[in-house]
Parts: C-alpha cells; structure tokens; sequence
C-alpha cells in the first residue's frame, strides 16, 4: 500500500514502512510524518507484527524536514510541525516490536532524528550521517534529543556544532548505527537481524523493549529495582518456562503468545 508519501508492507510479521518521496530526497512533510504516525498505529494494532524497518527509495534516506514548508510560518505553524513530528518519533520509541532504520543513503537532520529514534540501524558503506541545521542557522535542537540519548555527548555535540557529515564507519564507532555493510549486502543484513528478532518469544521481546526504555535513564540502584521487578514477571511467563524446558530437553522452543 502507498499512501501520502510512503509505502507499507508486510510479510511474515515483518513490517516495512519505505519512505517514498525520492525526488524530494525523502524529506519529512508534515503530510508524510502524519501518514507515518497512522501506519505506525497500524503496526501497533497488527497482533502479528513482529519486527519494523523504516527504509526509504531513491539515493537518500531522508533529508531532513521539508525546508519548503518552514518558510514564513507563524509561531503556532511551526509548533504544530514539531509537536507532529515529536509524536512520530515517540511512536517508534514506545512501540512494542523491534524498529529497525535500513539506511541506504545520507540521513540528515530529521532523517539523522529518525535513525537515532529507531532501536536498530543498518547502514550501507555509502551512507552519511548528519545534523547540518547550524549552517542554515537552525540549530538541530529536536533531533538531538535521540542524538545524544543514542551516542556519546561529545560526539553528538561535534556534530550538531558544525554540522559537517560523518561516515558509516565513523557512526558505527560511535553507536548511532549497529551495522554497516556493502550496499548490495543491506537486505540481507537487515533480514538477518529480523530473523534474529523472530525466532524469539514475541511476547518477551514486547516485554524487554519496554523494560529497556524504562531503566535506561534511572540511576543504578532505581534501575535494578525495575529490572528485579519486570524479571519477576517474565520468569512466571509461559514463555520463559518453556524456554527454559527447552533448552534443558535441548530442543527448540514452542512460543505461546503473540
């Protein structure tokens, strides 16, 4: 399906949302981020769905906002496309299945926030990372907010300040991106990781997403007391039984929930 400038679909609980607006370098308009929010929604309410990539077509993954649309706009205008865009970015974080960015191409600004917000990347050799807005004299303040909550604060702050790219390789050292493969290799990677996310109990991957998020930001000690917390009820799992039965029978699991 196709729809406002993006496409979505699905095959084996593998959901694929592709960014569809390569003659604009797949920038964010209002309209496309809204279109995102709704096949976000979908995907959450698909008791199927197991896994997430965000891709995109055409040479870049994403520019950024929509420039076009930021010229002249009132105080309220511009409120409403942040906060919308804001929403998007939450959405992919509180999602219950695993989001993973398929970067092919430069991800700039927005396009940078996205991959941040994503759980996972993988990236192509070719692919450039960047948050240029300084250069323009918009400061990337909202998508720093992933940036720095996904990479090293001196790193991010290099790269908001002078808003020159970095590489693949450079964002892997520095943890905004977990792969990076030839182009030719990135389906492939991108379905390894997929596969990865399937063979385990969905139920228990809805569960360690969330604990995830919730623990990330507390000190040690409230942390452990959460994590205590949520191992408690996923050792009363279903899943976590016969996860265990099964590797103490050694044979492969039988999951139960969705």
């Amino acid at each position: 399906m196709r729809t406002s400038g993006i496409r979505i679909d699905a095959d084996h609980g593998v959901h694929r949302l592709t960014l569809a607006r390569a003659e604009k370098r797949n920038a964010l308009s209002f309209d496309l981020v809204e279109a995102m929010i709704t096949a976000l929604d979908h995907v959450a309410g698909d008791p199927h769905a197991r896994v997430l990539v965000i891709a995109a077509e055409g040479a870049a993954f994403s520019a950024g906002h929509d420039l076009s649309e930021m010229v002249g706009r009132s105080a309220e205008e511009y409120e409403r496309l942040f906060e919308t865009c804001t929403r998007m970015m939450h959405r992919l974080r509180h999602l219950q299945v695993p989001v993973i960015a398929r970067v092919q191409g430069p991800a700039l600004a927005a396009g940078c926030q996205l991959v941040a917000a994503c759980d996972m990347a993988v990236a192509a050799e070719s692919a450039t990372f960047g948050t240029p807005g300084v250069k323009i004299g918009l400061f990337c303040t909202t998508p720093m907010v992933p940036l720095v909550r996904a990479v090293a604060p001196k790193a991010a702050f290099e790269m908001l300040v002078t808003g020159q790219p970095i590489s693949a390789r450079r964002a892997l050292e520095i943890g905004l991106v977990n792969h990076v493969v030839a182009e030719d290799r990135l389906d492939e990677k991108v379905a390894e990781l997929a596969s990865s996310v399937l063979a385990a109990s969905p139920a228990v991957v809805r569960l360690g997403k969330a604990a995830f998020y919730q623990q990330l930001h507390l000190d040690e000690v409230q942390a452990y007391h959460h994590a205590n917390e949520i191992m408690i009820d996923n050792a009363l799992m279903d899943d976590a039984r016969e996860g265990i039965s099964a590797f103490l029978d050694k044979r492969a699991p039988v999951w139960h929930g969705h």
